[in-house]
C-alpha cells in the first residue's frame, strides 16, 4: 500500500532454486481459449498463477498476440512487424522464458520459421521512423521451453529501462495508468512476480515507470510488464488477491504464468 498515491499491490517471490518449486507458461484448453486465472489455478492445481499475454478478445476463439510457447511447442509465434498507421515497423518485443532447468530470462525476442530468436537489445524504432529491418545475425537462438510475449521489457541489466518505443507500444493505451502485472527475477535466483489494482478509488493504477520502480524494489535484475487492465489478477492457494476491475469477477485470459509445488 502507499501512503501518497491510492495504491493496492500483491507480489509472489519464489525460489526458484527450490526442486519443489515448477514455473511453467500454461494456456487455455476451453473450446474458446480463455478462462479465469482461478479456473487455471483449479484445473492444475497451481499454488500461484497471474495473467500473462495479450491476446484478442474481440476473437472465438481467441488468438495470443505473439509468442506462446509450451513445452517446447511454439502455439503462436513471437511478432516480427506490425502496422501502426500506414507504416510497417520490425520489432523484437520482450518476452518471459522458463528453461528446462527452471530458470528465468526476459528477452526481446523475434519467430523465424520454427525457432525463436533473442536479441540484446531491442530493434530500434520510434514514431514515424520505423526500422523496415531484421538481421537475423545480430539475434541468437532463445532456448526456453515456456515463454510469453507481451512488453514493454522495463528493466535490463539491472537499470529500469522502458523500451516503448522501441518494442512499439507508442500511440497504444499500455503507457497510460493502468492495472499492471509484471514479472521479473533477481540475481540470487527469485521469480517475482507482481500485481497492481487499477481504476478504483483505493488504487489507482500506475504509469510503466512506476511498476519498473516497484520491481526494481524487489531487486529484479531484468523484468517484463504483462498483460493488464482487467486481464490483471494473481490467485495464490485458490483465493483471489486482488480485485480486478474493482470487482470479484475475472476477465477469462488465454495464457498464464503458473507455479507448482511438489514435496
Amino acid at each position: 500500500k502507499n501512503n501518497q498515491i491510492p495504491l493496492k499491490a500483491w507480489y509472489a517471490d519464489i525460489d526458484l532454486s527450490s526442486n519443489n518449486n515448477n514455473i511453467r507458461i500454461v494456456q487455455s484448453h476451453d473450446t474458446d481459449r480463455r478462462e479465469t486465472v482461478s479456473e487455471f489455478a483449479e484445473k492444475l492445481n497451481a499454488v500461484v498463477v497471474v495473467n500473462g499475454g495479450y491476446f484478442l478478445m474481440d476473437n472465438n476463439p481467441t488468438e495470443h498476440v505473439g509468442l506462446l510457447m509450451t513445452n517446447h511447442t511454439i502455439h503462436s509465434k513471437a511478432l516480427s512487424s506490425l502496422l501502426r498507421g500506414e507504416s510497417r515497423y520490425f520489432v523484437t518485443r520482450g518476452a518471459i522464458g522458463i528453461t528446462d532447468q527452471n530458470q528465468v530470462d526476459i528477452a526481446w525476442v523475434t519467430s523465424r520459421h520454427d525457432s525463436v530468436f533473442e536479441w540484446t537489445n531491442p530493434v530500434e524504432n520510434s514514431s514515424n521512423l520505423p526500422n523496415n529491418l531484421l538481421d537475423y545475425s545480430q539475434s541468437i537462438h532463445w532456448d526456453v521451453r515456456d515463454a510469453i510475449q507481451a512488453g514493454p521489457v522495463l528493466i535490463s541489466k539491472s537499470k529500469i529501462n522502458i523500451s516503448i518505443e522501441n518494442e512499439v507500444f507508442f500511440d497504444t493505451k499500455i503507457p497510460e495508468i493502468n492495472p499492471r502485472t509484471a514479472a521479473g527475477y533477481t540475481s540470487d535466483g527469485k521469480l517475482i512476480l507482481m500485481v497492481v489494482d487499477g481504476r478504483q478509488p483505493d488504487s489507482r493504477g500506475v504509469y510503466l515507470e512506476e511498476l519498473a520502480i516497484m520491481m526494481k524494489q524487489f531487486h529484479c535484475i531484468e523484468a517484463l510488464n504483462l498483460d493488464g487492465g482487467g486481464s490483471s489478477a494473481m490467485v495464490a492457494d485458490s483465493r483471489l488477491l486482488n480485485r480486478p476491475g474493482g470487482r470479484t469477477f475475472q476477465r477469462e485470459i488465454m495464457s498464464a504464468i503458473g507455479v507448482f509445488y511438489h514435496n
